[in-house]
């Protein structure tokens, strides 16, 4: 996928994420997409670490930088204590225009992530991107082994957090999988 289709995605995900409540700070951004890759397999080709609040890409805040200086984005300052959100421009939004189809090929997964962590706060983002990742990375079905994990990664998250973080990590890969199968 070409950088400017890349850029598109984004942009679409900011939008639904905007429209489902999100304020769209980066720590959203980086979960949501991180979402939209690995449970939907959008292919945007970042890579992922565990890091301080979940899985973070070092490519992808360089991308949004660069999206920041190519003027497809911009701050919007909220009001605190939120941090700045990122917000498109005209300029973005020629470029999501110009490639709509394939914004239109991953609208539906792009849909499903806006839908179910839209809302989400970062602490909430922090708990099921780390219960996605051990999910993905550890390959252990058990529940309790899985939050375990997390609490062993992210000590401040508690092994109840952690547990319905996973519970409900795997419900959103169940309705995945059920909308998406077909």
């Amino acid at each position: 996928m070409i950088r400017l289709e890349k850029s598109a995605i984004i942009l679409d995900l900011i939008d639904k994420l905007s429209q489902k409540g999100s304020w769209c700070g980066e720590t959203h951004i980086q979960k949501s997409l991180y979402f939209l890759q690995e449970l939907t397999g959008v292919p945007l080709g970042f890579d992922f670490i565990l890091y301080k609040h979940g899985p973070f890409s070092f490519d992808l805040r360089d991308e949004l930088n660069a999206m920041r200086a190519d003027y497809m984005l911009t701050y919007q300052v909220p009001v605190p204590p939120y941090s700045p959100g990122l917000l498109q421009t005209d300029s973005g939004k020629k470029i999501k225009n110009h490639f709509t189809g394939i914004v239109e090929k991953y609208s539906k997964q792009i849909e499903f992530i806006a839908s179910n962590i839209g809302n989400s706060g970062v602490v909430e983002l922090e708990r099921l991107g780390t219960a996605l990742l051990v999910t993905r990375q550890n390959n252990v079905s058990n529940k309790e082994e899985r939050a375990k994990k997390i609490n062993e990664l992210k000590p401040h998250v508690s092994l109840e957090e952690a547990f319905l973080a996973v519970e409900k990590v795997d419900e959103m890969i169940g309705r995945f999988n059920s909308q998406f199968s077909h």
